[in-house]
């Protein structure tokens, strides 16, 4: 399977946080799983750090790298792919992802339930 992480989900991944559910653990340490963080998280985890809402790992992309997590980079397409989603979500970093997996064909992993209103694949526990 190939899979993109919701910011959420990252960082409990990285902090081996109880609220990522043993279903999502044991897709994403799967050998033949591909997980992908987008470019957008990393953007979106950097802003809120530096405006003190979250803490973030110093050395994220090397935990990245460590996990076997490969960086989606953010195109054009997937920018005009996120003017044509339906107005339900609001949040642009979220939108972004839903824009990306479905043009990469990609499982998102999310706990957020407006991401269902979409037509989007989607990890279920």
């Amino acid at each position: 399977m190939r899979y993109l992480l919701d910011t959420h989900i990252l960082l409990w991944w990285l902090e081996n946080n109880p609220c990522l559910s043993g279903a999502m653990r044991t897709a994403i340490a799967n050998p033949e799983s591909f997980v992908f963080v987008s470019a957008a998280t990393v953007w979106e985890m950097s802003i809120k750090r530096s405006l003190g809402k979250l803490s973030v790992p110093d050395n994220l992309l090397e935990m990245l790298q460590i996990n076997q997590f490969e960086v989606l980079k953010i195109t054009a397409e997937h920018g005009l792919k996120v003017g044509e989603l339906p107005d339900y979500h609001k949040d642009p970093f979220d939108r972004m992802l839903i824009a990306q997996a479905q043009m990469e064909e990609l499982t998102l992993i999310s706990q957020d339930g407006q991401f269902e209103r979409y037509e989007v694949s989607l990890f279920k526990t």
